[in-house]
């Protein structure tokens, strides 16, 4: 579960930290987009996952993604978090709509 060998980030529960894929700095027309207009991709690649969820009875049920599982989320889901030079998104797996 770690992330890079300097900063090792463990998720709990039914957590889920995730790589957001770089946003397209062109269109397909060839324009280049300044910062300001280019927008938060909701994909990413997983790259640590928590122990599961917790059921009413106290036993775990696995998360359904894995590391490396290329994935699209909610729009808003998460929080953001900085770790050395890196940002991650920490969100819940139930934010995730779909893994490719």
């Amino acid at each position: 579960m770690a992330v890079s060998s300097a900063v090792k980030i463990v998720p709990l529960g039914d957590k889920v930290v995730l790589k957001r894929q770089e946003a397209e700095t062109k269109t397909a027309g060839g324009i280049v987009l300044p910062d300001s207009a280019q927008s938060k991709p909701q994909r990413g690649e997983v790259v640590a996952i928590g122990d599961g969820h917790t059921k009413s009875d106290g036993t775990k049920l696995p998360l359904t993604v894995k590391e490396g599982d290329k994935v699209i989320f909610s729009s808003y889901a998460g929080d953001e978090i900085k770790l050395g030079d890196e940002t991650y998104l920490l969100l819940r797996e139930s934010d995730i709509l779909a893994t490719y």
